[in-house]
């Protein structure tokens, strides 16, 4: 729900330059140029995840936003205001490689990155977790909570190393 809180928080993306990492749908995407991101990068491994961007882009009265199938994470050197993403960290070898980049994006740029997670094991158990400010929580609907092993709620989170 990365999204609901881009939507109740417009100045966290108004003007600024976004990459919506592991895009997915591109519900994060949406919401950033809704609340007036001056640009937008939907970035997704899974080509269908375009499809699904500008379908939804469509649905909401947008012009398509930008979108990127290659991984570009340790490999993307633009210069973005903010990063956000969503229920990345599903297996260790991932979220090592997020955190260092993601620190790296950080501390070369000041970048600010915002996660999303419904509380995965290898979100939890991460050493990313002591470099954390819980932003919000929000509950997940029964069809959400079923498909994410029977977690109940899901949070933002400010990276802050």
């Amino acid at each position: 729900l990365l999204y609901r809180y881009l939507l109740d928080n417009p100045e966290v993306v108004r003007n600024k330059q976004i990459l919506d990492l592991g895009s997915g749908c591109g519900a994060a995407a949406i919401a950033s140029k809704m609340g007036g991101a001056s640009y937008v990068l939907a970035n997704d491994i899974d080509p269908v995840a375009g499809a699904a961007l500008t379908l939804n882009c469509q649905l909401n009265g947008l012009q398509p936003l930008p979108f990127l199938s290659e991984n570009i994470i340790g490999v993307d050197k633009h210069l973005w205001s903010l990063i956000v993403l969503g229920d990345m960290f599903y297996d260790v070898q991932l979220a090592d490689g997020l955190h260092r980049w993601l620190r790296c994006c950080i501390d070369q740029h000041g970048t600010t990155v915002l996660i999303g997670d419904p509380g995965r094991g290898h979100f939890i158990d991460h050493p990313i977790q002591k470099q954390l400010q819980k932003l919000a929580e929000y509950p997940l609907p029964e069809s959400s909570q079923q498909e994410n092993y029977g977690l109940t709620s899901t949070a933002v989170w400010k990276f802050k190393p």
